[in-house]
C-alpha cells in the first residue's frame, strides 16, 4: 500500500472512530463516514468490504494501539525498580500520567461501544473485544501476581482480582469521564487504586527466600513518580 494509500485508509478509520464513539456504530453510517472524511464511496470500498468490515478493522486498530501502550507503559515501569510492588505504582502512574494528557474533551471506551451493541456487531468481533480484554488484564495479574508471590497482602486477594478491578475502574472511568466531561477523572479513579493497593501492601515484609530480579538491564525512559 503506498503513503496516499495508506493516508485515505487512515482517514477513514479515523472519521469512523470519531462519529462510533459519538453514536455507536449502529448509529452512524458509511455516508456520514465517508462526510466526516471528506471522501467519495469508491475510496471506501476500495479499502473495506463494506461496513462489517470496518467494524472488524476499526476494534482491531484500535487494540492494536491500546496493547502497545500498555506493553510500554509496563517495560518503563519494570525499568524503574526492580521491586514488583514498585514496578506495579510506576505501571499506574505511567498510565494516570498518560490519560490525565489527554487532548480529547469527549473521550470513552470503543471496547465498551461495540459491546453494547450487541446483535449489531458480528460474534467474532465481540470475541475479538472480549479477548483483547482479556490481554490486557493478564498484563496486571502476571504483575500482581509477582508483588503477591513477593508480599503478603494485608487482605485475601488474588492477582486476578485485583487486575479485574483496576481495569474496571479503568473502563468505568472512561464512561463517567464522559458523561461528566471531567478529563482528569479516570487519572483520579486509578490514582485511588493505587493508593489502596499501597496500602494493602504497607509494612508487608518480603516471604522467606524471596528475592527481587530486574526485569530488564536496559535503561529506559522513565514515567513518572507516583502522587
Amino acid at each position: 500500500m503506498t503513503k496516499k494509500s495508506e493516508a485515505t485508509r487512515e482517514r477513514i478509520l479515523a472519521a469512523a472512530e470519531t462519529l462510533v464513539m459519538d453514536r455507536g456504530f449502529s448509529g452512524t453510517s458509511i455516508d456520514e463516514i465517508l462526510k466526516e472524511a471528506d471522501l467519495s464511496k469508491g475510496a471506501f470500498f476500495h479499502y473495506f468490504k463494506g461496513k462489517g468490515d470496518l467494524a472488524r478493522v476499526l476494534i482491531e486498530t484500535h487494540a492494536k494501539k491500546d496493547l502497545a501502550l500498555f506493553d510500554d507503559l509496563l517495560e518503563k515501569a519494570e525499568a524503574q525498580a526492580e521491586d514488583p510492588l514498585e514496578q506495579a505504582l510506576h505501571f499506574l502512574a505511567g498510565f494516570e500520567d498518560y490519560v490525565s494528557r489527554s487532548t480529547d474533551l469527549a473521550p470513552g471506551c470503543m471496547y465498551a461501544t461495540y459491546t453494547y451493541e450487541g446483535t449489531q456487531i458480528e460474534p467474532a468481533i465481540r470475541d475479538f473485544v472480549a479477548d483483547t480484554l482479556r490481554q490486557w488484564t493478564s498484563m496486571y495479574v502476571r504483575k500482581f501476581q509477582e508483588v503477591i508471590d513477593l508480599y503478603e497482602p494485608a487482605l485475601p486477594v488474588t492477582a486476578r482480582q485485583l487486575a479485574e478491578t483496576i481495569v474496571s475502574v479503568i473502563e468505568g472511568g472512561l464512561v463517567l469521564q464522559r458523561a461528566y466531561g471531567d478529563i482528569q477523572l479516570t487519572a483520579r479513579q486509578s490514582e485511588q487504586f493505587r493508593n489502596y493497593l499501597q496500602l494493602l501492601f504497607a509494612g508487608s515484609k518480603r516471604k522467606s527466600g524471596k528475592k527481587t530480579t530486574r526485569k530488564s538491564a536496559v535503561p529506559r525512559q522513565a514515567v513518572g513518580e507516583p502522587a
